[in-house]
């Protein structure tokens, strides 16, 4: 079965609390916040913009230019809390590489093992990987296109009625579309200056 991935802790993001809370995420007077099994910490924009690290359950160092850091798995209170836009955990996190084998590589020294691949049109592909409740989507050109590192991209969170999320964020959030898994779909927030990190929301998978 080989080595499990370490899981995935806590992801860092280079925005003011005050800007998350405005779309209606609980965060607490630390800058931080709990989205399912996952911790989310708001550093401000002096860490610098959008997604600037995650931490794992055995960090090891980084990962193909991802900062990578260690964290202990109780570093956030067990129990997600309340957010008033209704999510309930992080669906997916996007990673973009120039390099697409070289980065799947690398995750896969670390044990976070490819688990498909998708043609995502314009010479671009998706591939997937699994850490806990959290998919990476990892995307970048069919053949190496730069010797630059892999960078964060972006979140999709699921909520427990994407119809009443996107009531409670009336004017910030995008029309409801279907997404690419099958019966699911999906809302673009309209972030704004404020929130550095392009995120989507997503209804749930049918069971």
């Amino acid at each position: 079965m080989g080595t499990p991935p370490p899981p995935l802790v806590e992801i860092t993001v280079g925005d003011e609390p005050a800007a998350w809370a405005s779309v209606g995420f609980a965060v607490g007077d630390d800058g931080t916040t709990g989205v399912g099994t996952v911790g989310l910490r708001l550093a401000g924009p002096a860490a610098g913009r959008g997604i600037t690290g995650w931490a794992l359950a055995d960090g090891g160092g980084d990962i193909d230019g991802l900062p990578t850091a260690t964290a202990d798995l109780d570093a956030f209170p067990a129990g997600a809390p309340h957010h008033a836009n209704g999510v309930l955990s992080i669906d997916h996190l996007v990673v973009a590489t120039p390099d697409l084998e070289r980065t799947t590589a690398a995750l896969e020294d670390r044990g976070i093992l490819a688990r498909r691949t998708r043609e995502a049109g314009r010479g671009r592909a998706q591939r997937f990987f699994r850490l806990g409740e959290v998919i990476v989507e990892l995307i970048g050109p069919t053949e190496p296109a730069g010797d630059g590192p892999a960078s964060f991209w972006g979140l999709a969170f699921t909520v427990a009625d994407l119809d009443a999320t996107a009531a409670q964020l009336n004017g910030r959030i995008g029309e409801t579309k279907a997404a690419v898994q099958p019966g699911r779909h999906i809302a673009t927030l309209h972030a704004g200056d404020e929130i550095s990190v392009p995120v989507a929301f997503m209804s749930q998978a049918r069971r």
